[in-house]
């Protein structure tokens, strides 16, 4: 048995402490906040509460695995899971709209013939068929295996790219997701569409490869699900499977080093001046090379030394939770994607300004667990923006301008917004960087092959023996799913060393 100290507590660093304390290690996991969750948050007010991260969970197979293999409980036994229907309904600045089914190739293919015209929904779907090309050939090395010693296997885009023949000039075809868009979909809608499911992942359209197709591909075919209670009730769960296998919370405990011993981690030194041994250390939240002074983690030309996925500007959130009155009107959809003004809003969420135009995702849960009463409604809008730091969003008057613009994007989606509103609840990334750590309030963005491996994580493996990297700035990335893999990937390696290639 070994003691493992696990730094952080969001669910990247739960799903690694679970699957370890059922293989009999001795788990401790140390948290600079009050509670467990990272980004999986809740703020509850006067009845009404809100997730305050991710709003729906998408391959929901990620933590089936993981409850499948550290209890008796199914994931399904612990919380309750809905397919969301339709999926998402889109608003388009021309004012097209268009609601989406959940899962339902065939249904989004009639839905988009039927709002943007024939020919529309078959040009998606045989985007899809490429991307789902795409997912067969990177799936395992991009998401369900340590990244490999050879990882410049990844840097090659596997999207299968149209070749576009030009009257006189040289054959074209798309290396970027603006690039599907302008070449491949033909149509601003469409483009629109591909663009969203990249933005919402703090992805630039510009130069994400054209294998960040993947994003949509995983939502459409695998389906989106919520959560009754909220996303918050998974980071329940998980933190009650934790307990279940004996893993050790110590909140309040902010991890500054990690202590070395014999070319080895060998436990943690606190903010406090205390300090705890252990045979491995797992650092489940962005690596920084002044955790470990004088070990050369993050070399030039390794990948843990790249500073940012895709070596530029990572997003943040901005949040806005409104309390309404009047209830949800029938039929709502639980998700109303507000598309923004394209080009001109990646120019500034990606050149670290503020976007005059931003497209805002639109939640309205039915679930009663979130307002008061019947006659009432909790309502969450979200927008990716640029940082704190490139933006200050400490300041009062920017905050609360860029809240009304949110706002007033958002009417498209809610009737008679304004004046519903009974307390609105902004939230930005310096909230995020104030309450998880992370820089600027960024949130990582899913690991991506191509571009010669500019948008990979750094390894769950360091070059210190005994230390390891899980959660969203480790490989595989960003978002619920991809958090729960590292950690997965994180237990395979240390439960069976070096030999271990992943699941299967």
């Amino acid at each position: 048995m070994a003691r493992i100290a696990v730094i952080g507590a969001g669910t990247g660093a739960m799903a690694a402490a679970a699957r370890l304390a059922v293989a009999g290690h001795r788990v401790t996991v140390y948290e600079r906040s009050a509670t467990y969750g990272g980004s999986v948050g809740r703020f509850t007010r006067d009845g009404f509460a809100f997730d305050t991260g991710p709003p729906l969970l998408h391959l929901p197979a990620v933590y089936r695995d993981l409850f499948l293999k550290t209890g008796k409980e199914s994931l399904e036994q612990c919380v309750t899971l809905t397919q969301v229907d339709p999926a998402s309904r889109h608003v388009f600045p021309d004012g097209t709209t268009v609601s989406l089914p959940n899962a339902s190739r065939a249904g989004v293919v009639a839905a988009l013939d039927e709002a943007l015209g024939a020919g529309a929904g078959g040009r998606w779907g045989a985007f899809l068929d490429r991307a789902g090309d795409a997912w067969d050939r990177s799936r395992r090395p991009l998401l369900e295996e340590p990244l490999r010693a050879d990882w410049r296997v990844l840097g090659r885009d596997p999207y299968p790219a149209v070749r576009r023949r030009r009257l006189l000039r040289p054959a074209r075809q798309a290396g970027t997701v603006a690039e599907i868009g302008a070449l491949e979909l033909a149509d601003p809608r469409l483009a629109a569409l591909l663009d969203g499911y990249a933005l919402a992942y703090g992805l630039d359209p510009l130069t994400a490869p054209a294998g960040a197709a993947l994003v949509p591909y995983m939502q459409e075919t695998f389906g989106s699900w919520y959560v009754s209670g909220g996303m918050r009730a998974l980071a329940d769960a998980l933190y009650e499977r934790c307990l279940a296998r004996r893993v050790a919370f110590v909140f309040g405990a902010e991890v500054v080093g990690i202590a070395g011993r014999d070319g080895r981690a060998a436990g943690v030194e606190l903010a406090d001046g205390g300090s705890a041994e252990a045979d491995h250390v797992v650092l489940a939240a962005r690596p920084r090379p002044e955790l470990v002074p004088g070990q050369e983690l993050w070399r030039e030309g390794d990948l843990t030394a790249l500073p940012r996925p895709g070596g530029g500007v990572v997003p943040g959130r901005f949040v806005v939770l409104l309390s309404l009155r009047g209830a949800r009107e029938p039929g709502a959809a639980h998700r109303t994607v507000v598309h923004g003004a394209g080009a001109a809003e990646r120019d500034a969420v990606f050149g670290g300004r503020i976007a005059e135009r931003p497209t805002v995702t639109v939640i309205r849960p039915d679930d009663p667990s979130t307002r008061p009463d019947e006659a009432h409604e909790a309502v969450t809008l979200m927008a990716t923006v640029a940082p704190h730091g490139p933006v200050d969003w400490t300041d009062a008057r920017l905050r609360e301008r860029f809240a009304d613009t949110v706002i007033g994007a958002a009417r498209a989606a809610v009737p008679d917004l304004r004046e519903r509103v009974i307390h609105a609840e902004v939230r930005t990334p310096a909230e995020t960087e104030a309450e998880t750590g992370a820089e600027g309030g960024s949130v990582p963005p899913p690991a991506l092959a191509g571009a010669g491996g500019a948008w990979l994580h750094p390894g769950n493996r360091t070059r210190l023996p005994g230390l390891y990297l899980a959660g969203g700035w480790s490989h595989p990335g960003g978002g619920l799913a991809h958090a729960g893999m590292s950690g997965a990937l994180v237990a395979g390696l240390i439960v069976e060393g070096d030999g271990f290639r992943g699941s299967r």
